[in-house]
């Protein structure tokens, strides 16, 4: 049975804060950071930046290029089937768990294409193709496998090619201030090390590791908001199987919410500085129920790519940087009315973002048509 305490709204969006490094910034090196936040969503090659800038205390982008470049992170389809920038003994560890999601995606989407592909002589044409260790768009991948799968079409066979041999998107793509297209390597040649394999029938650790890691970056948290995150439909076996460790709550809905004994849960009335997060960041997505920090009436925004701003510890404004030969500008526009305080708030982050993310040194900004 549930936990009798029922945690309110507030609380749970303080917890959210706390786990996502956005109630305090937080001193941590670049690879811990991405490793607690169990990786960030990366399909914009930017905005990984913004979310990490956002939530340390002291960010250098260099740093994360750097990572990138020397293997230490990697961009890779993983939650959900979708990019996401993570530790890459993360990456390694997790793959195979994924595996199956990440098919039933790429079937979902291309079930009539790929009718009667045989999907272990394709991964092997797949590995063969990319043998010479030379990286290729998934355009190219697709392209390659063509002539023996012709009736499939090019873009059809480079996802299924993505699917069935876990792949690395190499640098230049995701550096700091590069624009580069997405050329893809096998994870095992990239990092020179082969993924783990999946666990023996009947065992999970796997998975009960991502359940703790989950947790300890988004908790508490209900087995949906898990399965949200992650894409995968087998966890609340797991969850089931390691109950003993973790506590029960309620929310305000009656649902049931899980969590680790020792993790973080501030008082509600904490206090929450504005913060400035990128687009598709998993501070939001990474929940089936989103109300702890987005309204329902604004929730679309959450997938459509908006780059959004906490007030308050939830989203009242969105962002967007307007280009200038002279100086580029954070734009800002609120979702409710704010206060003159927060406004004032607003407008000092923005000025500290817009020194962060613009050529021209700029700190303007500018909220709902005045110039701050």
């Amino acid at each position: 049975m549930p936990g009798n305490e029922v945690l309110s709204n507030r609380a749970l969006n303080r917890a959210t804060l706390a786990r996502q490094l956005l109630l305090d910034r937080a001193d941590k090196p670049v690879l811990d950071a991405v490793a607690r936040l169990c990786g960030l969503q990366a399909q914009e090659p930017q905005e990984p930046f913004i979310g990490l800038w956002s939530r340390l205390r002291t960010f250098e982008p260099t740093t994360l290029s750097d990572l990138l470049t020397g293997r230490g992170v990697v961009r890779t389809h993983l939650m959900r089937h979708t990019i996401h920038l993570v530790d890459a003994r993360d990456a390694l560890a997790w793959r195979a768990r994924h595996n199956t999601m990440q098919l039933q995606r790429v079937r979902g989407v291309y079930r009539r294409e790929l009718e009667g592909v045989d999907l272990d002589a394709f991964a092997e044409a797949v590995r063969a193709v990319l043998a010479d260790g030379e990286p290729r768009t998934i355009t190219e991948l697709g392209r390659a496998l063509t002539a023996r799968w012709p009736d499939s079409g090019p873009r059809a066979l480079g996802e299924l090619a993505l699917a069935l041999v876990p792949m690395a998107q190499l640098p230049p793509r995701g550096l700091w201030r590069t624009k580069a297209g997405a050329r893809n390597l096998p994870l095992a040649m990239w990092l020179g090390k082969e993924i783990d394999p999946p666990s023996p029938e009947g065992a999970d650790p796997v998975g009960a590791e991502l359940v703790r890691r989950y947790l300890t970056a988004f908790g508490p948290a209900a087995t949906a908001d898990i399965r949200s995150w992650s894409g995968l439909a087998g966890l609340p076996a797991t969850v089931a199987a390691m109950r003993e460790e973790l506590v029960s709550f309620r929310d305000e809905r009656g649902r049931e919410l899980l969590d680790l004994p020792d993790a973080p849960r501030p008082d509600p009335d904490t206090p929450a500085a504005v913060r400035f997060l990128p687009a598709f960041d998993n501070a939001i997505l990474g929940y089936h129920d989103r109300s702890r920090i987005i309204d329902d009436e604004h929730r679309g925004l959450s997938v459509a790519g908006a780059r959004v701003v906490l007030v308050d510890g939830r989203v009242a404004a969105t962002w967007t940087v307007e280009a200038d030969p002279e100086a580029d500008t954070v734009v800002v526009t609120p979702l409710r009315r704010l206060s003159r305080a927060e406004r004032a708030a607003v407008a000092e982050q923005g000025r500290q973002l817009a020194g962060f993310l613009t050529d021209s040194g700029s700190h303007r900004v500018r909220i709902a048509g005045r110039d701050c």
